[in-house]
C-alpha cells in the first residue's frame, strides 16, 4: 500500500459501554460482564460473548461494593442476584477469572 491508501483506512471503532455503579463510559474491554441468559440464570461472562442481557462493571473493582450496595447490577438486569454470583462479586473475582 501507498502511504496515501494508509492514510485513507477509517479509524479502528471499539465497542463502547457505561459501567452500571459509576456511568464510567469506555471500551468494552475494561470491563467486566454479568449476564441473564435467556433462561434467567445468571452468571458472570468471562468471555464477553455470552448470549443475553449484559451489564458491565469496571474491571478493576472499584465499583463493585457500590454496585452491590445500591443493586444496579439487579435493576439492570431485571432479576435478584444469585447468592453464587454476589459471593463471586464480594470476593473480588477479577476480570478473565
Amino acid at each position: 500500500m501507498t502511504p496515501a491508501a494508509i492514510q485513507a483506512l477509517p479509524a479502528r471503532h471499539f465497542p463502547m459501554r457505561t459501567c452500571v455503579s459509576c456511568r464510567t463510559e469506555r471500551q468494552k474491554r475494561d470491563f467486566m460482564r454479568v449476564v441473564r441468559t435467556p433462561d434467567g440464570s445468571v452468571s458472570i461472562d468471562t468471555s464477553g460473548r455470552a448470549n443475553g442481557r449484559g451489564a458491565y462493571l469496571c474491571a478493576d473493582g472499584s465499583c463493585w461494593p457500590d454496585a452491590l450496595k445500591k443493586k444496579s447490577i439487579e435493576r439492570a438486569l431485571g432479576v435478584s442476584l444469585p447468592a453464587d454470583v454476589r459471593a463471586q462479586l464480594e470476593g473480588g473475582v477479577g476480570h478473565g477469572s
